[in-house]
């Protein structure tokens, strides 16, 4: 009943595609029109990728920091390392600089060598004030040497903030406007304000300025996004197109097949601006990917009208058939594609539940514009010439198809020693696999502004905020003493961990304030007395200056403060340690019932975030198999089948992971993609050889043997085609500036090779090998889903390259 309501389904699709071609097209038209007046949403993503749920522990501290301090990721930083720099001329040309950027409206303020300012006790007032190092312009050498000496030596509040004292190396921060800081106003001010002061300073100083901070990295990291989605976009159809000429000798075809992708891609666009999604480092991804998913699936309909074009001449019949025979099995075959991307829409990631929507989205919208633009533009064009036909008799596949076949009747016991011996390497390279938290680890290495963050890292150790929250519980509680010296032996662990920048708190200014009522006298640079507090207190209290300095570390209330420090970019495990050894002090040093400490920052964010994918990887991926499982399950209503299935599609999935390991390649948020994504596309092939092996079952009465070896005739010209696209296609990936994308690239595209050989190897020796066991019993069993129809006398010449269209 099923069989015959599947027939006539695609039948009638047959007929009214056919019958109905001038309005379809106008639809197409209409819909891709519609689409695309969407496009003006799209924006491009001005926000770290966030992955971990909004009401997720560690979000919700993140906000409550930021709810009482505002945007912590604001600082962009200026540095140059250069002894030419102390002279008149540069360091007045250096101070220029600084203040210019102090009346744009993006900028909230800058702290400069010519902003610092001595705290200096006002004996007459009882009160502190600020005196600056430098009055007016440098105007000789001498004030250079004095400004040296007082800075390196006498005032340790500002060493490794501004100057690093070891090196010289000197910095200015740039504190932008937290309002604009996450909107498209930051790329403005970069790209129009303080890239173009800094290439003019660099040229009339011949200077090297070293640029970095969190808006600063991130506003050219997603710059890089977009330059490359036209790099992708290009490339793909580049390497797609070729392969596709290759295959067909035919301009005609080939420019067929671009203008069906070409159209998925808009489509792909305009479903990304009506969802008002951001493009984001993984949605930037997914039109290539359509592209790459498209061009397979316009090879296979092609070559079926090209080999029943050559079988009867009929063209209508042709077309005909191409959608009867293929309709199903490319409708069946992108619906496994799209699960496996469909399965990240239930993580709780909303980075990745975009992705997964955008993707399944547009896949399923490649296959029908491939099934309702490819015959129809058929029925407009003349017959394909002889030359046109002459691929689909190729002798060197056959000879790759004869190798297979070989291998399968001869070598089978090679084959399962081989399966076993990758599957046992690929285990002991699983437990070698690292975790990777970083923010930058995934940024262009070849880029300038990541040489930059390793500048910054090896002078001032890092530029990633990490930031420890301090609740004191009451009004005016951090100014005590006894929070001061308990906040003075947390920082002391900072500063004795490598990986850390000099701690920035309330401390560092009551120890200033301590060196200022000593005259400035530098071994006074510490935390007061008992009996020294209530002097320097008072001398603070009467001080607007203290006041000014204080607003930056403590809120208005009193009752809480922050210590911010900076991240070298780090490994996940020495993240985790430096995370543990800090919790232990802060749990010693802090009782929780007078304090609540939390640490927080991006850096510290993103690094549980990676942590919280990889959790649902197992997840993401366990929902795949299930629901490719249950599809299996559903066509051919057989247990036994469902494993031989799946084992020669999670095996590949198995070496990927073990070259991972032994490769060092880490799992982090773009490589936790390959598992799913791989999956869905490589059991496309196990469902078209299983089908086409039910088929040829049934045409052979039974004779196992003879149906599994026709099976793999009809089905490795195919399997080896869409491999090859497949293969090369993500291969294109691998261009790209981002690491985690040439890993997603590299990866995927070698589980897919090793999926076509495990599909051509494995699968059908397992079958031979499990005959009696299956093949009577239940594969001979209707099947729920007929995917491809049985042929008839009319069709008793099957097309070469058979159903799989990826």
């Amino acid at each position: 009943m099923f069989k015959l309501f599947t027939k006539s389904f695609w039948d009638v699709v047959a007929r009214l595609i056919l019958r109905n071609k001038i309005a379809i097209i106008l639809a197409i038209l209409t819909a891709t029109v519609l689409l695309a007046t969407q496009w003006k949403y799209m924006r491009f993503t001005y926000t770290e990728a966030n992955l971990l749920p909004d009401d997720h522990e560690v979000n919700l501290k993140y906000n409550n920091f930021l709810d009482i301090f505002g945007e912590e990721g604001n600082l962009i930083v200026l540095g140059v390392k250069d002894s030419t720099l102390f002279t008149v001329d540069k360091l007045n040309a250096w101070n220029q600089l600084s203040q210019s950027f102090k009346n744009l409206d993006e900028v909230e303020t800058v702290v400069s060598i010519s902003d610092l300012q001595k705290l200096v006790k006002d004996t007459k007032n009882e009160k502190f004030a600020l005196e600056p190092f430098i009055k007016d312009s440098i105007s000789s050498i001498a004030q250079i040497d004095v400004l040296q000496e007082e800075l390196f030596k006498k005032y340790p509040f500002y060493d490794n903030f501004l100057f690093n004292k070891d090196t010289k190396t000197v910095r200015t921060a740039i504190y932008m406007n937290k309002e604009i800081v996450n909107t498209a106003a930051r790329k403005d001010f970069v790209f129009d304000n303080l890239v173009p002061k800094i290439e003019a300073f660099e040229k009339q100083t011949n200077l090297d300025v070293r640029v970095s901070g969190m808006p600063y990295i991130r506003t050219l990291n997603a710059q890089n996004i977009v330059d490359e989605i036209g790099q992708f976009i290009g490339l793909a159809l580049l390497v797609t197109s070729l392969i596709f000429f290759l295959f067909f000798r035919s301009f005609r075809a080939t420019f067929i097949s671009l203008i069906v992708v070409c159209f998925g891609v808009m489509w792909t666009f305009g479903i990304i601006g009506l969802l008002k999604y951001e493009i984001t480092v993984l949605t930037a991804l997914i039109p290539p990917l359509i592209i790459v998913i498209g061009i397979p699936n316009c090879i296979f309909l092609i070559n079926k009208y090209q080999r029943e074009v050559k079988l009867h001449g009929n063209k209508v019949r042709s077309l005909q058939r191409v959608i009867t025979k293929v309709g199903n099995a490319t409708l069946m075959t992108n619906v496994t594609t799209a699960s496996g991307f469909a399965t990240f829409i239930l993580t709780e990631s909303q980075l990745l539940k975009e992705f997964g929507i955008v993707a399944s989205l547009s896949i399923l919208a490649i296959f029908m514009l491939c099934l309702l633009i490819i015959p129809i533009i058929y029925t407009f064009l003349p017959y394909p010439k002889d030359r046109h036909l002459e691929h689909l008799n190729k002798k060197w596949i056959g000879g790759f198809v004869n190798w297979i076949e070989r291998m399968v009747k001869q070598k089978r016991i090679t084959i399962y020693i081989t399966s076993v011996v990758l599957l046992t390497l690929s285990l002991i390279g699983i437990f070698q696999i690292k975790i990777s938290g970083s923010l930058i680890e995934d940024m262009s290495k070849k880029a300038g502004f990541f040489q930059d963050i390793r500048f910054f890292e090896k002078e001032f150790n890092g530029i990633m905020p990490l930031e420890i929250l301090v609740d004191t519980k009451r009004k005016k509680g951090v100014m005590k003493l006894s929070t001061l010296k308990r906040m003075d032996k947390l920082e002391e662990v900072i500063l004795e961990t490598p990986e850390l920048s000099k701690p920035i708190s309330v401390v560092s200014l009551v120890k200033y304030s301590k060196q200022a009522y000593y005259n400035g006298n530098p071994k006074y640079y510490q935390l007061p007395t008992s009996q020294e507090n209530s002097f320097i207190m008072s001398y603070a209290k009467n001080s607007s200056s203290n006041v000014d300095l204080l607003k930056n570390f403590v809120d208005s209330t009193g009752q809480y403060a922050r210590i911010t420090t900076f991240m070298k970019d780090i490994g996940t495990d020495k993240m985790e340690r430096i995370e543990e050894n800090l919790q232990s002090k802060i749990d010693k040093v802090f009782p929780a019932e007078n304090f609540n400490v939390t640490m927080t920052g991006k850096a510290l964010v993103f690094q549980k975030g990676t942590k919280y994918l990889v959790k649902n990887l197992a997840i993401s991926l366990s929902l795949a198999i299930i629901l490719i499982a249950l599809f299996m399950a559903y066509m051919f209503r057989s247990l036994r089948m469902i494993i031989i299935s799946l084992i020669p599609n999670l095996l590949p999935l198995l070496i990927t992971a073990g070259l991972m390991g032994y490769l060092g390649v880490p799992i982090k948020p773009s490589t936790i993609l390959v598992f799913s994504i791989a999956f869905g596309i490589s059991v496309d092939d196990t469902i078209h050889f299983l089908a086409k092996y039910r088929q040829e079952l049934i045409a052979n009465h039974w004779k196992i043997k003879k149906s599994v070896y026709a099976a793999l005739r009809e089905t490795g010209v195919s399997m080896f085609y869409t491999s090859i696209v497949l293969f090369f296609g993500f291969l294109v990936f691998t261009f790209s500036s981002f690491g985690g994308t040439v890993a997603l690239g590299a990866l995927v595209s070698t589980t897919l090779l090793f999926a076509m050989l495990s599909n051509l190897l494995l699968l059908p020796s397992l079958l031979l090998s499990l005959e009696r066991s299956i093949a009577n019993k239940e594969v001979l069993r209707k099947p729920a889903i007929n995917i491809i129809p049985e042929e008839n006398d009319e069709d008793d010449a099957d097309e070469n390259l058979g159903v799989s269209q990826k």
